[in-house]
């Protein structure tokens, strides 16, 4: 099912290309799209992941470097049993995480420096457990290249607006309606993405652990600070939001681009699958 995701999504990207290079050049622009398109795609497939942890300047740890956080990611990739995946940090004051990686033979894991101070290391195996479940799930290709796509709609309204023929009335017209369309597309390849995985990742990564209560108690901490915590490469890249575990948005793009569930209801379920009350205490419990 994710790999038919993948390929309508690429589809829309050379469509949508082909739309936008009739209208800007003709025959000979739309060519040149095709080219284009091609070639996106298979950059995308081949290297969204490295796009994405350079786009948050994540480095690559091992056990020498990161020996809580690589052995909590080996000994639940061998329980899962999943290839290791590799491991990466961020420098981010924001508690957030990712999973990456075409397949689970080519998956990776990173996490941000604000999770790893703020949280348990029960509460950290909640997490990995979680972006494992995407990889075992075989999400990761399909959000990854999703953020890729969105960001290459948002790059095809700027080509339009520059390039389009401005001494053609109808040209104007068809640059001005890409340059408006554009952004509701990204928003519609976003909207590709179903909520649900993230239940299914958290119930996935529930029973990675046996403990569902540490993913919930996770996501409670990490709500509540990214709420307080700015995440600048994220704010300035929207469409990798539906990436992280936790919405890493602010203000009005965190609404515009809300690929998550309400995290009282995803608590809720996890308490609900540990046999706790689902009323919590306090605003989390």
């Amino acid at each position: 099912m994710n790999r038919l995701k993948t390929l309508l999504l690429m589809s829309l990207l050379t469509g949508l290309f082909l739309v936008v290079g009739g209208l800007v050049g003709g025959q000979a622009g739309m060519l040149i799209a095709f080219v284009m398109a091609a070639g996106m795609n298979l950059f995308a497939y081949w290297n969204s992941d490295r796009m994405l942890l350079s786009m948050y300047g994540a480095r690559q740890v091992d056990a020498a470097s990161a020996p809580t956080l690589y052995r909590i990611v080996q000994q639940l990739a061998r329980t899962a049993q999943l290839p290791m995946p590799r491991v990466f940090i961020t420098e981010n004051p924001q508690p957030n995480a990712f999973a990456t990686g075409r397949d689970p033979a080519h998956a990776a894991v990173c996490v941000t420096t604000g999770l790893l101070a703020q949280v348990t290391d029960e509460e950290l195996a909640g997490v990995i457990a979680h972006e494992l479940g995407h990889v075992k799930n075989r999400d990761t290709l399909t959000m990854t290249i999703t953020a890729v796509i969105a960001g290459a709609i948002g790059m095809l309204a700027n080509f339009a607006f520059f390039m389009g023929d401005r001494r053609n009335p109808l040209g104007l017209v068809a640059t001005l309606l890409v340059t408006m369309l554009a952004p509701l597309a990204a928003i519609l390849v976003q909207a590709a993405i179903s909520r649900s995985r993230e239940f299914e990742a958290d119930r996935a990564g529930a029973e990675l652990t046996g403990r569902p209560l540490w993913l919930a108690n996770a996501l409670a901490a990490i709500d509540s600070s990214a709420q307080r915590t700015l995440n600048p490469p994220a704010d300035a890249n929207p469409a990798t939001a539906h990436m992280f575990i936790i919405n890493p948005l602010h203000g009005g793009m965190a609404g515009l681009f809300a690929s998550h569930p309400p995290t009282e209801e995803r608590i809720a379920r996890l308490r609900a699958m540990a046999g706790v009350p689902a009323v919590p205490r306090g605003p989390w419990g």
